[in-house]
């Protein structure tokens, strides 16, 4: 089953619109996180930005609406035209669960996975506010070393409350995890098992492919 993580870099003043089309499309898992661009006034103004200021909204979708969603964003909101943003997308190497592939997929498939291979996978978690310590003792309780955590705004259908327990109408937190593909399938199924859909954190995680990374300590040969 072919999915993707669909990421949209955009000024937080478009961020709500880029959030609508989102939405539009019928995804289920919409995050929006504030951040703060890099380039300097110089590049700034070349590139005909007006602010440094950004907003990251991302979901999972299937081929067709992230193609649609693509389509949606170069029509509507001229993503392709230097100044109005990024958007881009990255296949997910795995997911925690048949309830999380369900949810994210909109129908009760419970099986299936993305099959490639990559030495080194980031783990994406999406769970409530407040929960990331919670998050983390369950993925270091399975040889995680460490994540990142983002704050951001979920929103989307009810779909996922009502039949999953899923809520978006809230603050959410996002975790970064870089595993090794060894151990990359035991934090996420402790994460999912102690954390997951039904539990306080109520947390959602899935895996994006690394094709290099630099800065981890190299692992000892087994």
């Amino acid at each position: 089953m072919e999915l993707y993580y669909v990421m949209a870099i955009t000024d937080r003043a478009k961020s709500e619109s880029m959030a609508a089309l989102y939405r539009s499309a019928g995804l289920h898992m919409i995050l929006t996180a504030l951040g703060r661009g890099t380039a300097t006034d110089e590049h700034l103004a070349l590139y005909g930005l007006d602010s440094a200021d950004k907003a990251v909204i991302s979901a999972v979708a299937d081929p067709g609406e992230a193609r649609q969603l693509m389509k949606s964003a170069r029509r509507r909101l001229f993503i392709d035209i230097p100044g109005n943003g990024v958007m881009l997308t990255v296949p997910l190497k795995s997911v925690a669960g048949g309830r999380t592939l369900a949810y994210l997929t909109d129908s009760t498939a419970t099986e299936g996975r993305p099959e490639m291979e990559f030495e080194h996978e980031l783990i994406v978690v999406i769970l409530n506010e407040g929960y990331s310590d919670f998050v983390m003792d369950a993925a270091r309780s399975a040889g995680a070393g460490g994540g990142t955590v983002l704050h951001a705004k979920g929103t989307g259908s009810s779909r996922g409350e009502k039949f999953f327990g899923v809520s978006l109408a809230q603050e959410k937190d996002l975790i970064y995890i870089v595993a090794h593909r060894d151990e990359k399938a035991a934090i996420m199924s402790a994460v999912s098992r102690q954390a997951g859909p039904g539990s306080k954190a109520g947390a959602i995680c899935f895996s994006l492919p690394i094709s290099s990374v630099a800065g981890l300590r190299a692992r000892e040969a087994d």
